[in-house]
């Protein structure tokens, strides 16, 4: 297995093919340290948990490369197999992530063959916690440079995205509905909170976009004649800055009507860009704010993040091909 050699739509193929929904990495783990083993890197696996591995391999005599490509192996539900077309490749994990595994590891062998080491970091758990990201942030290799996968439409994301989880839950007093002055509707004082919060002005930046929200799950009461005693609302802010204020105006804005648990945050992170290549603001969240000890982080990739996670998951070959050289660029550029 030489540079140029690699054929990465089949490549690509070959990773959709081996399910690794998040929590069920272990088989695409194993088999990807094993190809990178046969191709001469030294490669160790890494636990996470379990039989859940992260692989981290690099050249030997390069065990400290300045420049780290990194992405993550795991899926999110349900499986879906390969095939492809003339143009595209689909199936789970085609654009996220799999494709960009592929291609990380095209353009290493390419940078390999011209002298330039790079490290290669895949990790486990990217869609549920970063649980991956997390392990290997307490064990660095002393990299300048983290170059992080994900659908970017190979652009160079400028921004990230934050996350922050709010939980609210509003509390009321059961009653016959005949005589609901008997009781205190929670249903009631939940929709009014939600109804504040959709209402509540954003922020917003020229460059990377707005602040958003989504009422994600909703649940409550006990049955038609019962006035309800609890109801819950799950929600999804997307940050595009620090939480701290928004956090307070989400709690003034519901007031005594329910109570607020901020139940996770991913932070918002601002991007280095790279000289003469697009640019992009990514509106999701990446493993990223959790691999701060990697060096500084770029965030690009082949695919679109609008067809991540949906049924016709797909990434344009011409993109895993432009991707392989983009990659190969950056490293490069960094590396001198």
């Amino acid at each position: 297995m030489h540079a140029g050699t690699m054929d990465v739509v089949a490549f690509t193929r070959q990773l959709v093919d081996i399910e690794s929904v998040t929590g069920n990495e272990a088989a695409v783990g194993k088999f990807l340290s094993r190809y990178l083993s046969d191709m001469g890197y030294r490669s160790q696996l890494i636990t996470a948990e379990m039989d859940r591995y992260n692989v981290f391999a690099t050249t030997p005599g390069h065990e400290q490369p300045a420049v780290v490509f990194s992405t993550h192996m795991d899926t999110v539900p349900p499986f879906i197999p390969s095939w492809e077309d003339a143009d595209r490749v689909y199936g789970r994990g085609s654009c996220d992530a799999k494709g960009i595994i592929a291609t990380q590891i095209a353009a290493a062998e390419k940078l390999r063959a011209e002298g330039i080491h790079v490290g290669l970091l895949f990790l486990v758990g990217e869609e549920r916690d970063s649980l991956g990201a997390k392990v290997a942030n307490d064990k660095p290799i002393g990299s300048k440079f983290l170059i992080n996968g994900e659908p970017t439409e190979n652009h160079v994301a400028i921004a990230s995205k934050g996350a922050l989880r709010a939980e609210v839950t509003a509390k009321g007093k059961m009653a016959h509905s005949a005589y609901p002055e008997l009781g205190d509707s929670a249903i009631e004082k939940l929709v009014e909170a939600l109804h504040r919060l959709r209402a509540m002005e954003l922020p917003s930046d020229p460059e990377i976009g707005p602040c958003t929200l989504n009422l994600g799950t909703i649940e409550g009461g006990r049955a038609p004649n019962v006035i309800p005693d609890r109801a819950r609302a799950l929600l999804l802010y997307r940050l595009i800055g620090p939480s701290d204020e928004l956090r307070s105006r989400i709690r003034e804005t519901v007031g005594d009507l329910a109570r607020v648990d901020f139940t996770l945050e991913i932070p918002f992170v601002r991007l280095r860009s790279v000289d003469g290549l697009p640019t992009m603001s990514a509106a999701f969240t990446t493993d990223i704010p959790a691999l701060t000890n990697w060096g500084q982080p770029l965030l690009l990739g082949p695919g679109s993040i609008h067809v991540a996670h949906t049924e016709g998951e797909f990434v344009e070959k011409k993109q895993l091909y432009d991707a392989v050289e983009l990659y190969a660029q950056i490293a490069r550029k960094l590396s001198t």
